[in-house]
């Protein structure tokens, strides 16, 4: 099918909302913590402008590339991703916060390998499948490879240790093989160990287990592990309606940790209220059908696999943001996409748009 020279509007038009009221609540979360921190309230704001200016620049790249030469670059991007998964975890290449080894940093930039290796297994998982198409009955050469690798580059996350973007992995890999038709019974036979292997992971790391009491009684700990959730729950409840406005949160003035970065939809509810909220995720909605429709409609099998892998992975990280901050989930470390400050987020997710907008330039929608 010849290329058509206006990409899915409807996609476009959710991301640049989505990026701009982004950029928006960044500042309005965190100008205080800035002005606190560093004595300057744009401090944020600059660093989130300046990633949303490259963001727009990769992404307008992957528009005008043809998806079809990922599939060449499948190998240099896992292999790209695994290396530096390995050195993020060696001192002093990799930057210790808070315990964990997430970050290399690289003068005054910094970023999370992570980032890069959901998306690389997305390329692969979708060159893989594409080629398997009629194998995937036998387990050997049709499910196990793909969720070798997915368990390598998981395993390698989890070490670090971030169980969150570990389970993202797996959700990914797990739910591109299921849309792939991958019988149920051999997704089983990995699940059934896996699963208490997970539970084991929690049991053993006193603060996961403090996060999974706190998401069952927060009220029992409201000065220690149920205090973040808490502060949530007052900030969603504080927005009522319309919400407090721009600015006008109150739950962001020290009292709401990390209001900027993974619980800023909290400070969404609350400044812009119930109504606000709802706007924001119908924006996320529409992101995950359009991908979904560019993923069923698209030209080749490789391009399908591509444009789904990229919505489970926005879809999968946007519920579980979303679960967390509203306590329908245990406390994890994922940021909101488009929304949430950081610069490898937020470069990786313009990226994957920008590929799946240019799969709908080919794509019968």
């Amino acid at each position: 099918m010849p290329r058509r020279l206006t990409p899915d509007v409807w996609l476009f038009g959710a991301a640049v909302a989505l990026l701009s009221a982004g950029v928006v609540m960044v500042y309005s979360a965190s100008a205080i913590v800035a002005a606190d921190r560093f004595h300057d309230p744009y401090f944020f704001l600059k660093k989130q402008l300046v990633w949303a200016l490259i963001g727009g620049g990769v992404l307008w790249a992957a528009l005008r590339c043809d998806y079809r030469w990922l599939e060449k670059a499948v190998v240099p991007a896992l292999i790209v991703a695994g290396v530096l998964l390995v050195l993020v975890l060696v001192p002093p290449v990799g930057h210790a916060i808070n315990g964990t080894r997430r970050w290399i940093r690289l003068g005054p930039v910094s970023f999370q390998p992570v980032e890069l290796a959901k998306l690389a297994l997305v390329v692969y998982l979708a060159a893989f499948l594409a080629r398997k198409r009629g194998e995937l009955d036998d387990f050997r050469t049709g499910a196990l490879p793909p969720l070798l690798v997915g368990g390598v580059l998981a395993a390698l996350v989890l070490v670090q240790p971030d169980l969150g973007n570990c389970m993202t992995l797996i959700v990914l890999t797990f739910g591109l093989l299921y849309l792939a038709g991958s019988p149920i019974k051999h997704l089983a036979w990995v699940a059934a160990p896996a699963l208490p292997l997970i539970v084991l992971a929690v049991w053993m790391a006193p603060y996961r287990m403090r996060r999974i009491t706190a998401f069952m009684d927060p009220w029992g700990d409201p000065r220690g592990s149920g205090f973040q959730i808490i502060q949530s729950w007052l900030a969603l409840g504080n927005g009522g309606l319309v919400g407090q406005g721009i600015g006008g949160s109150r739950q962001k003035l020290f009292y709401l940790p990390e209001s900027h970065t993974d619980f800023i939809f909290a400070i969404v509810g609350e400044e812009l209220g119930f109504i606000g909220a709802v706007a924001v995720v119908a924006l996320f909605a529409v992101l995950v059908w359009r991908g979904l429709r560019i993923g069923l409609r698209a030209p080749d099998a490789f391009g399908a696999y591509l444009a789904l892998g990229i919505t489970v992975l926005l879809a999968t990280q946007t519920i579980v943001n979303l679960g967390v901050v509203t306590g329908l989930l245990p406390t994890k470390g994922l940021p909101l996409p488009f929304i949430s400050f950081g610069g490898s987020a937020l470069l990786m997710t313009m990226l994957a748009t920008g590929m799946l907008l240019n799969i709908s330039q080919h794509a019968h929608v």
